[in-house]
């Protein structure tokens, strides 16, 4: 018996139930009371750990992270656990790698804990098989679970995210209405994130009747700090015969290697190859010219995603999703 099974049987959403777990104020008392007749109807006690009737929260929050090398998520662990300590809350960090089952594992671990809901850092939890997903359905029946740049529809799981689809469509656009139209796309995840990003740059190419050809949607497989490897990637397509005078990368790493290729072959930046790289972290300085880069507000959407998740414990009604729209910050790897 969890609250998502009291809140189909009261007839009340999960966050009334919560709300009524949690001593709130804010709650009908003829709705409190259809509430704690159903819970002792089915003889449901909450949890000593967990949020319940006058008891206290272990004030832990569980944090899933794939990958802690990774810039992006890096980051990311950074500003939650710091908006986290100034809402009161303590956290505990799982990294998980990719594989299925240690995401699962890592997740089961988390609940033993009786933290007071989960974090997910990054769209990769969201497999693409949806049976896969019903680990996190069945997390989301015990306790909140928020999703860092994901989007997944279900009772009791939020989601913050930037509008990566419509971020790398307005840099496409803006390369291509610059009057470069053999844009390579670069990227290296085919997550949810990676794909609404790769579908962003198509969208662009057919807004502007460009055709979508498959030889400039490269995906680079190799590692992620891989400059010298994404930069021979480049080489070896340039040598095949591809040309192109952008590189609109879904990560800054990527745009960095391009600027490492650019330098090899005596290009000049941007008169010659125009780059836009993804994020805008601290990688956009490493370079010269500077680097043109989405900035996609990560700070932003981890201070909103905490306090989603805060104000779902304190039994207010959130937004079960919420979409930030990125900016393009203009560097000198672009002249537009």
């Amino acid at each position: 018996m969890t609250i998502y099974d009291i809140s189909k049987m009261a007839g009340v959403s999960i966050a009334t139930v919560s709300r009524v777990l949690n001593g709130n104020n804010n709650v009908k008392p003829e709705t409190k009371k259809k509430v704690l007749d159903v819970m002792e109807q089915c003889g449901y006690t909450p949890n000593a750990f967990a949020r319940g009737l006058g008891l206290n929260t272990m004030k832990t929050i569980g944090i899933l992270c794939t990958d802690s090398s990774d810039l992006y998520l890096a980051k990311a662990i950074y500003f939650i656990e710091q908006n986290l300590r100034a809402g009161g809350y303590h956290s505990i960090l799982c990294c998980t790698g990719y594989d299925l089952s240690n995401k699962k594992s890592a997740l089961s671990l988390l609940l033993t804990q009786k933290v007071d809901g989960v974090i997910m850092v990054g769209s990769n939890f969201i497999e693409p098989d949806d049976a896969d997903n019903q680990y996190i359905r069945e997390a989301a029946a015990q306790i909140p679970v928020t999703l860092l740049n994901a989007d997944f529809d279900y009772p009791n799981v939020f989601c913050t995210l930037c509008d990566d689809f419509k971020a790398v469509q307005e840099a496409a656009l803006g390369l291509i209405d610059s009057g470069i139209h053999d844009i390579l796309y670069l990227y290296n995840s085919r997550s949810y994130s990676g794909m609404k990003k790769l579908s962003g740059y198509q969208s662009a190419c057919l807004l502007r009747d460009l055709p979508l050809k498959k030889e400039y949607q490269q995906y680079y497989p190799g590692g992620h700090e891989d400059v010298d490897g994404i930069c021979r990637f480049l080489c070896d397509l340039s040598s095949e015969g591809l040309t192109f005078h952008a590189v609109l990368a879904s990560e800054d790493i990527l745009a960095i290697a391009a600027t490492k290729y650019a330098k090899l072959h005596n290009l000049k930046i941007p008169d010659d190859l125009s780059i836009i790289g993804y994020n805008n972290s601290i990688l956009v300085s490493c370079c010269e010219p500077e680097l043109t880069s989405v900035d996609n507000r990560l700070e932003d959407i981890c201070q909103q995603l905490v306090k989603t998740l805060i104000d779902t414990l304190n039994g207010i009604q959130m937004p079960q999703k919420t979409i930030f729209s990125a900016r393009l910050i203009r560097r000198g790897t672009t002249t537009f």
